[in-house]
Parts: C-alpha cells; structure tokens; sequence
C-alpha cells in the first residue's frame, strides 16, 4: 500500500490509491505519494521531507 498525504491539511493515510476528497478535512485536494523509497526513512515508512512546508 502507498502512504498518501493531503496538501491541503496534511492528514496522511495509507490506500492503494488516493480518494476523491480527504478524509480529514472532507475537501477536493491534491495527494502526495509520501511513501519511503530510500534507507534513511525505512522505519516508518514514510518520507517526512515529502509535503514539507
């Protein structure tokens, strides 16, 4: 499963694919992939650089 993050609130969840709306924030919003492909990340499974603002 991919590790989704919101742009517009943050709320991070995992999916096969992202939704229609979030399911924080119940908005039509972007999606970002913030799953971990590197090392540095592996222990928890996502990127936190991913989405940083």
């Amino acid at each position: 499963m991919t590790s989704w993050k919101c742009q517009n609130c943050g709320y991070t969840f995992t999916a096969d694919a992202p939704p229609e709306q979030c399911p924080s924030c119940k908005q039509k919003c972007e999606f970002l992939d913030n799953s971990c492909y590197t090392p540095d990340c592996a222990s928890d499974g996502t990127d936190k650089r991913i989405g940083k603002k």
